[in-house]
């Protein structure tokens, strides 16, 4: 079954007797159905929750694999005589562009969808435009997960192959690697999807996931796995040889710093006071983003030019987010003087922020039985986002060391967290680009600022000599 507008097919629905995997006595006779990848052609049993390692006596799933090849072929022979068509009458999917009067390659590199996986794409695209952080995945070596005799073969997918034989940090690498070296016009992540469906169960099939849960997801294991050993040498000792940071810059998260919280660490103070006694307990929370909510008074506005009030701004949902709140009747404060629960009051100092801060809207909530979307337009810079007042101690922070600018913007488009559809904006070397899957196109920044941001990435302002202050 051929989905347009994906490069994944699915052959769903085939009754296939039961191979090896999982195979008992009574399971031998079984019907199951499967499904199967014509980007790796692995074979996938919706029964069993795991890969089709061997073929059946008929060798009915290599038939399958065969059969879905002759039609991929068919397909992309015609589709790429349409594609070439198109490319060539289309100046914005050009790969050259004029740009002060000269002509320079466009370079950058679209991701193929592989069914329902822009979610992943989208953080993908925006990742690899934080300079910082994708340096230092494509400066590490490359390991080779496959030696011996399976060495150059074509290896299918299966979590009977153990977690060893898998690495995130690795498939990431290639992933980044890949990416804005202009060789080819779509890269096609499956590797590194799969090893997501390895070691993230909750990504697994192909249903739509929310973009900012996936990143969060993403993050922390890239974390707990550069905290192991690489080769044999530590990946701290790579962190401070390659990237540059040094231990101050760091927030530690779940152990030992690693690239991923020297980037996207920071720390939150967290105060609640007891309006009773007047106790104050202050906590230090690390973050690598921030949850902001859309207040309520902005939420029928959706639209930039509606006329019906002030826009909402990103600094009403910062501001809504660091404010003196005082808590329900559902959220009492353990006074530990009192002994018991009291009505108090909370708010957020960021204590210190990170290099990428990474903002993200919160525009889906549940409601009585259904998850909406908040679809309210949010007014937010490109250039000298100033988190100063934001600051637990901003006397101690530089004159630019609180300005930031914004390098990458999640979109999701459509009506529910389940539905839609996520593209990216990011700038890279000046320009400002526009990731939607396979496409790639360049764009500007008027059309940048009227998105409906979902996640924001803003990096720090690096204070240089000379620079213009905003």
């Amino acid at each position: 079954r051929y989905v347009n507008g994906h490069a994944k097919k699915h052959y769903e629905d085939a009754q296939i007797p039961m191979t090896n995997h999982k195979k008992t006595e009574k399971q031998e006779k079984v019907q199951h159905t499967v499904c199967m990848d014509c980007s790796s052609y692995s074979t996938y049993c919706y029964r069993c929750d795991d890969f089709v390692v061997n073929d059946t006596k008929l060798g009915l799933v290599q038939k399958v694999r065969e059969h879905l090849q002759n039609l991929e072929n068919s397909a992309f022979t015609s589709d790429r005589h349409r594609k070439r068509k198109l490319l060539e009458n289309s100046s914005l999917n050009s790969k050259l562009l004029k740009v002060n009067g000269s002509t320079t390659a466009l370079c950058a590199t679209g991701l193929r969808n592989l069914g329902n996986t822009c979610f992943m794409n989208a953080i993908l695209q925006s990742l690899s435009n934080i300079q910082q952080f994708c340096c230092y995945f494509k400066e590490l070596p490359a390991v080779e997960l496959r030696n011996g005799k399976t060495a150059g073969r074509r290896t299918y997918h299966t979590r009977s192959q153990g977690d060893n034989n898998v690495s995130l940090v690795e498939e990431f690498r290639k992933t980044l690697c890949a990416l804005w070296q202009g060789s080819q016009t779509a890269f096609s992540p499956e590797s590194l999807f799969y090893v997501v469906w390895k070691i993230m169960p909750n990504f697994r099939g192909y249903q739509q996931q929310d973009a900012h849960e996936f990143m969060r997801y993403l993050l922390d294991h890239l974390h707990l796995e550069l905290q192991g050993g690489f080769n044999g040498v530590s990946r701290s000792v790579i962190l401070q040889e390659n990237s540059g940071l040094s231990a101050s810059n760091k927030c530690c998260i779940n152990g030992a710093s690693t690239v991923v919280t020297a980037i996207f660490g920071g720390i939150l103070q967290n105060e609640v006071n007891c309006l009773i006694c007047g106790t104050e307990s202050r906590k230090f929370d690390p973050f690598l983003d921030l949850s902001l909510d859309i207040p309520s008074q902005f939420r029928n506005k959706r639209t930039k030019n509606q006329e019906n009030g002030p826009i909402c701004t990103l600094r009403d949902c910062l501001r809504s987010f660091t404010d003196l709140e005082e808590l329900d009747e559902t959220e009492l404060y353990m006074c530990h003087k009192c002994k018991k629960k009291q009505k108090s009051t909370k708010k957020f100092w960021i204590q210190k922020l990170p290099k990428v801060l990474c903002l993200h809207l919160k525009r889906f909530h549940w409601t009585a039985y259904l998850r909406n979307k908040v679809d309210t337009y949010v007014e937010f810079p490109l250039r000298g986002l100033d988190m100063k007042c934001y600051l637990l101690e901003p006397e101690n922070s530089g004159p630019e060391s609180c300005l930031y600018d914004l390098a990458a913007v999640v979109v999701h488009h459509g009506s529910g967290v389940g539905s839609g559809h996520y593209t990216a904006y990011a700038t890279h070397e000046g320009r400002w680009f526009h990731f939607n899957d396979s496409t790639v196109t360049l764009t500007d920044e008027e059309t940048v600022v009227k998105a409906k941001a979902y996640i924001l990435f803003y990096v720090d302002r690096q204070a240089k000599p000379g620079s213009d202050k905003l």
